[in-house]
């Protein structure tokens, strides 16, 4: 009897484990609307050991709408200012918790403001309520979005992430997959002639970061 008991838990062992790993997560391509109902986005969100990011990978145009499209976040916080905003990096540091990711910041790229945010996943994966507020979260607004299928975008269409000075934090969004991480490029290290004694000049200091979270 004492195999039967073994087994049975091993079965159990086994079972517990393939739920954790089906376990739905906010890494994938959402689509969000307005109040009016109208798609006017898609995002992309990652995920680096538990802490969650999301790009903007697709815009819609509101039929009727005469604006004119603005594409360089010229308000932007930090190295993001005069970034394309397609493909920018606007929520970032959400820490999952379960089905709830905290901690969170977003940014408006149409003034640069920077709010608070979280979001909360639904249990079957498909809805993700986003809020962001200044303060307190009962000061914000929630959206819900929903989740598109994985192969929502083909990996060449996936926008590339590209500051002002033409760099970009991202190695190749095209080989970027909605579940995997991104990668930060390092500088190169540029050496000096041996015959070079010149005293190094001194840098301009980081831009600010984002208000604390």
């Amino acid at each position: 009897m004492k195999w039967i008991s073994a087994l049975a838990l091993a079965m159990l062992f086994a079972m517990a484990t393939f739920a954790r790993a089906e376990a739905p997560t906010a890494a994938g391509f959402w689509e969000a609307k307005d109040d009016d109902g109208f798609t006017n986005a898609w995002f992309m969100f990652t995920e680096k050991d538990g802490v969650f990011s999301a790009r903007l990978v697709k815009g819609f145009k509101k039929p009727g709408d005469t604006k004119k499209i603005e594409t360089i976040c010229h308000k932007c916080p930090g190295d993001k200012k005069g970034a394309h905003i397609m493909g920018l990096t606007l929520f970032y540091g959400m820490k999952q918790d379960g089905l709830k990711y905290r901690g969170g910041s977003v940014i408006d790229p149409r003034d640069g403001s920077v709010y608070h945010a979280q979001m909360d996943l639904s249990e079957d994966g498909q809805e993700l309520s986003v809020r962001g507020y200044l303060g307190i979260p009962m000061l914000g607004k929630t959206q819900v979005w929903h989740k598109l299928p994985d192969d929502a975008m083909k990996k060449e269409d996936i926008p590339k992430e590209i500051y002002a000075d033409g760099s970009s934090p991202v190695e190749d969004a095209a080989a970027e997959k909605p579940k995997g991480s991104h990668s930060v490029d390092k500088p190169k290290a540029h050496k000096k002639p041996k015959a070079e004694k010149a005293k190094a000049e001194p840098t301009e200091p980081d831009a600010a970061p984002a208000p604390a979270q």
